[in-house]
């Protein structure tokens, strides 16, 4: 079960996402868990591995700022980084960010 512990010891600012959310630690666990339900990252990849760097701009623009919104910050650092990478359309190897980015994400889904 989802917890603000858990979400501590995973690394977010729990703080600074309860603040964006009333004080209501119900609905921020409520969003989080919202959050790992609409995986995208699996779309990113696919975006990338097209090399549609306009789409994956949007799905990595977004993923950002749901992720930081709520203060996951393991898992918005990675997608930050992409996500600036593709604002200028930088045709690179996304690999080692993603990677990152999905193991962040395996371990906010287990908790």
């Amino acid at each position: 079960m989802l917890t603000i512990d858990k979400l501590r010891e995973f690394g977010a600012d729990v703080d600074e996402g309860l603040v964006r959310c009333m004080g209501k630690e119900e609905f921020y666990l409520m969003l989080v868990g919202k959050a790992i339900e609409a995986e995208r990252l699996s779309l990113l990849e696919e975006q990338l591995a097209k090399k549609d760097l306009d789409a994956a701009f949007e799905t990595a623009h977004a993923l950002k700022g749901m992720y930081t919104n709520l203060s996951l910050t393991p898992l918005s650092e990675p997608i930050i980084a992409m996500t600036e990478l593709l604002r200028s359309r930088t045709d690179t190897d996304y690999s080692a960010l993603l990677t990152e980015a999905k193991a962040q994400f395996e371990k906010l889904r287990s908790l």
